[in-house]
């Protein structure tokens, strides 16, 4: 199995900046992307970010330009750096990974518990 574990979230005023951190852990033979997605309140999980292994990136617009999304190979780890922050950033921000596990043939897609990140306007 693989765990996300994430760290991170707080209440901010708009205008500010939080990094979101998520390592991976388990008996992992590669892994093929980390990503970032968001929850608001009543809508749907969307992709924020994601950075493949091999380092390209994909962002949301609403979020191009000011948030990054950056990666550390060798420690598992990926990082979100969340500038000018706007009230309608407020969510549930879960990490997500594709990645093949020791004796795994193909990558399957795992998921964090969740930080949340609440933008107070």
């Amino acid at each position: 199995q693989l765990q996300l574990v994430e760290s991170g979230g707080a209440l901010v005023q708009s205008g500010g900046f939080l990094m979101l951190s998520c390592t991976a852990f388990g008996s992992i033979a590669s892994i093929n992307s980390l990503g970032w997605y968001r929850q608001g309140p009543g809508k749907q999980r969307e992709l924020v970010a994601v950075i493949s292994r091999g380092g390209g990136t994909t962002y949301a617009d609403s979020v191009k330009g000011r948030f990054t999304i950056s990666g550390d190979n060798a420690k598992n780890t990926v990082y979100l750096q969340m500038n000018r922050l706007k009230a309608e950033d407020t969510a549930v921000y879960y990490c997500n990974s594709m990645a093949i596990l020791n004796g795994s043939s193909r990558p399957y897609s795992y998921w964090g518990q969740g930080t949340q990140v609440t933008v107070s306007s």
